[in-house]
Formats: structure tokens, C-alpha cells, sequence
């Protein structure tokens, strides 16, 4: 939303102050045109806005570099960013979502603005899902938009505060790239469960010994702990790794545009445009990413796209080629992947010979069992020292079930509620019989979006199981066949 570090110049769509009647989107024009030929070529494409600064004239210093939003602005400034997201709709483009500020305090010499949390707090519930609902948009607001070391500045608070985060037009929380752990994001899941993720930045660059290398371990790292995006900063540039607006001069793209030089309109495909095809050719929106065997060697990732199809991404890390074994139900093919090759693997159908069976065993390294090894609908289902019986013998349906003695491990009642017990019951193909295994050891009922729980963390035998929200306990950890 207007100009960032990389634009041409400084600019907004209302450099006039102190209204806004003279908004404009003249200056996005051309933004505007390659938006809509990139739409017309996907339709699936989402769109997200985020501000670099506010209009120079609702800031405290009048200048794009740094400053801070003057509070008697920020209903004016919801009502701006109103204002861009109808003007792109009026366009034909549906501005999926915004975040209220792109790296909220940094950085100086281009266009950026300062915030502290409880400015952030008093303009997303007072002036920006006011000026949203007031409107009809239902653009869904992201917040953070930063790196992981800058969550219990920025985020945390934001995400605590229950008007926020409960409200309709919420939409999740934004990643950076650039500085702390990935695993920031698991553990933000952990305690958020139901708020989405999304890697909306991480530029590739000179400073970059080895960017493949670097692509494909962001790429697993990110979907691996949560993230249902990968943004690159940015998608092209030219030969001098430009336009520059005072910001990085050694940021590449996926692509890169000769301007002036004498290969003019020429287009060059840089090393990230293919790491980025790994996963945007072969996987496809709305998939889902499915468990696979984490490896430090080859670092990889699965998913099953909404035809059924399945993609596997790898890649050898190491200085040598590695036996790659892919196992899908009683098939599988082993392949040799060159030192340091990226490789994508795509199959369909469902596995032969039915999934994997064996004992879930969790808490004090104990077994889920089946109470008296009765196959009675309703039998409770509880941790116990494992035994080898066929009470603790469960097969991973293909279906999503988890089954022993010819039943289905079911969510008493179909209830979605804390608490809720487990059992055995026929099978019938409702949610409450469909488990998904994450890749935090965690037996998800995606119905309730809860997790498979030893009660009070409690590892006597016979201690009952149940569902509950999801905390990364070790009473919620799981390994199964």
C-alpha cells in the first residue's frame, strides 16, 4: 500500500493533508495491470496489502522515514485503508488481506513508520475493523507482519487481547524471516491453535552463499511449523537489483527485468524462481500438508492437494547422494538424490494393503488401549503399560481413522468440548472418528481441532483419554505405527 523500499519514489494515495479527498490510486496504476494479468492467469491468487508508512502528513514528523502515526489520524487512516481495498475491488481485485504495518518500527532511510503495541491495539479495534465493517469489506487483518525474535513485542500482546483475535474480520498471524527461531511459529500454534499462519516475507540476497540451499530449507522449515504461505521479497527486479527507494540494494527476485542495459525487456529466472516452483507447481491451493519422517540429511515435506494427488518435496543437505525410501501404505520406491539436489515426487490413489498398524504409545512411554480388550461400542480408551495385546494394536486408516478390534477410536457423543472422552465405537464416517498426525507427535481431531490428551497428565494405567485444546504437552504427545 504505496510506496516501500523498493518503489520508484515516495508516494501515497493522498499526499494532501488533512483529508482524504484527493485519494487516488493513480500512482498503483501500474501495479494495478500486472496485478490483473497475474489474476486473469490465476484466478486462486490471493492478494494481501501492507502500508509501509502512513501519508506523510498524519505522522508526527511529515516525513516517510520512520515517525509515528499522530492519534487524531487513526480513524482517518482506517478509513484509508477502506478506501484502497474498495478501490482494488472496484478494479476486480479482492484484497484478501491487509496487516496494519509492514515491520512496525523499522527501519530508517525509506519509507517505514514507528508503532508501539497499544497504538497497534487502539488502531486495528477503533479505527480499522470499524472503517472495515462500516464499509462491508470482509478483508481479513494480519498482525505482526515481523520476525519471530519480535513476537513478545509485537505480537503476543495483540494476540492476547480477545477483541482482537475473536473478531470475524481477524485473520491470523504474520511471519517474517530475518531474525530469531522458525519454531516460534509451532509454539505460537500451540497456544493458538486455531490461528493461522503465513510466511508472508523473506527476500532472497547477495549476502546469500548458497540460495538453493537456503530456499528449500526455508521451504520445509516454514510449512513444517505451520505456515500456509511462502512470500518472496520481492517477485522481480532489475539488473542493479532495483527500483531503489533508500532501502536493500542487494534484495533478488524471482525473475529478474533488464531496464536500460542491452538486453532491455529481457527476462532472466533466477534461482529462487525455481526453488518457489517446487512447491507452487505441485501443490496446489487448499492442500493440506500431511506427516512424513523429518531428516536433518534430507529435510523434507508432504502434502495431499484437494484431487487426492500427493506431493513430496526433499532435499539432500548433505555433501554426498542419499537413499531416499518413500513408503506410502505397502508400497514404496527408493530414490538416489544427488548432494545438495532439490527433488519433488508426485503420486495418486489411495495406499495398498491399508495404512500402518501398531501400538500408539505416549505419556511414561505407555500404549493407548482398548479397556479389557472389549470390542463393546462405547469401551473406554485409556493409557496403559503396553503388552503387545491386540487392544493395543491400531491401524492408520487411510480414511483418517485410528482402529482396533474392527472399531474406531471415537469422540464420545461427537462432542467438540474440553474433556470430551474417547472410545470405541463402530465406525460410521463421522468427524468424530477422523484423527490427523502432526508434525509435533500430536493426534489432532480436526472436528474440534483438539488434541488426543492423557487426563490431568496422569500416567497411572487405566487412566482415561480425551480430547482438549491443543498445548504441546507431553500428555498430548504421540508416536504411532
Amino acid at each position: 500500500m504505496g510506496s516501500s523500499d523498493l518503489a520508484r519514489y515516495s508516494y501515497s494515495y493522498d499526499d494532501t493533508c488533512c483529508n482524504l479527498n484527493d485519494f487516488s490510486l493513480d500512482a498503483d496504476a501500474d501495479v494495478l495491470a500486472l496485478t490483473k494479468q497475474a489474476k486473469a492467469l490465476n484466478p486462486n491468487l490471493k492478494i494481501m496489502a501492507t502500508p509501509w508508512s502512513a501519508p506523510a502528513w498524519m505522522k508526527d514528523n511529515r516525513s516517510w522515514s520512520q515517525g509515528w502515526l499522530q492519534a487524531q489520524y487513526y480513524g482517518l487512516y482506517g478509513q484509508y485503508f477502506a478506501k484502497y481495498v474498495q478501490g482494488y475491488q472496484a478494479q476486480g481485485l479482492h484484497v484478501d488481506y491487509v496487516s496494519p504495518q509492514n515491520e512496525p518500527t523499522c527501519c530508517a532511510g525509506y519509507p517505514s513508520m514507528s508503532w508501539n503495541t497499544s497504538g497497534l491495539r487502539n488502531f486495528i479495534t477503533n479505527a480499522l475493523y470499524p472503517a472495515f465493517r462500516g464499509a462491508g469489506i470482509t478483508t481479513k487483518v494480519l498482525v505482526h507482519d515481523w520476525n519471530w525474535d519480535g513476537y513478545d513485542t509485537w505480537a503476543a500482546p495483540l494476540l492476547a487481547d480477545g477483541t482482537i483475535r475473536n473478531d470475524p474480520l481477524f485473520g491470523g498471524i504474520a511471519w517474517h524471516g530475518y531474525g530469531g527461531n522458525v519454531g516460534t511459529q509451532t509454539t505460537v500454534h500451540n497456544q493458538y491453535p486455531s490461528v493461522n499462519a503465513y510466511d508472508t516475507e523473506h527476500s532472497g540476497g547477495t549476502w546469500i552463499s548458497n540460495q538453493q540451499r537456503e530456499d528449500m530449507l526455508n521451504l520445509v522449515d516454514y510449512t513444517r511449523n505451520w505456515g500456509r504461505s511462502w512470500v518472496k521479497w520481492s517477485l522481480a527486479v532489475d539488473q542493479n537489483m532495483g527500483p531503489h527507494n533508500g532501502g536493500c540494494g542487494t534484495c533478488t527476485g524471482l525473475i529478474t527485468v533488464h531496464n536500460g542495459d542491452g538486453r532491455s525487456g529481457q527476462v532472466d529466472y533466477t534461482i529462487e524462481y525455481y526453488t518457489m516452483g517446487h512447491l507452487t507447481k505441485f501443490v496446489k491451493p487448499s492442500a493440506v500438508r500431511i506427516d512424513s519422517t523429518a531428516n536433518s540429511s534430507v529435510p523434507n515435506v508432504a502434502w495431499k492437494n484437494p484431487d487426492g494427488s500427493k506431493a513430496l518435496i526433499a532435499y539432500n543437505n548433505t555433501g554426498s547422494s542419499q537413499s531416499v525410501k518413500v513408503s506410502w501404505g505397502a508400497q514404496s520406491f527408493v530414490y538416489t538424490l544427488p548432494t545438495r539436489t532439490s527433488a519433488t515426487f508426485t503420486w495418486s490413489g489411495s495406499p495398498s494393503g491399508g495404512g500402518a498398524t501398531g501400538a500408539i504409545t505416549g505419556l511414561a512411554g505407555k500404549c493407548v488401549d482398548v479397556a479389557g480388550a472389549n470390542s463393546a461400542d462405547g469401551t473406554q480408551v485409556q493409557l496403559y503399560t503396553c503388552n503387545g495385546t491386540g487392544a493395543q494394536q491400531w491401524t492408520r486408516g487411510t480414511d483418517g481413522t485410528l482402529r482396533a478390534l474392527g472399531k474406531c477410536l471415537d469422540v464420545r457423543g461427537g462432542s467438540t468440548a474440553d474433556g470430551a472422552r474417547v472410545q470405541l465405537y463402530t465406525c460410521n464416517g463421522t468427524g468424530a472418528q477422523r484423527w490427523s498426525y502432526t508434525s509435533g507427535h500430536e493426534l489432532v481431531n480436526p472436528q474440534a481441532n483438539k488434541c488426543l490428551d492423557v487426563t490431568g497428565n496422569n500416567s497411572a494405567d487405566g487412566t482415561r483419554l480425551q480430547i482438549w485444546t491443543c498445548t504441546g504437552g507431553a500428555n498430548q504427545k504421540w508416536t504411532v505405527p
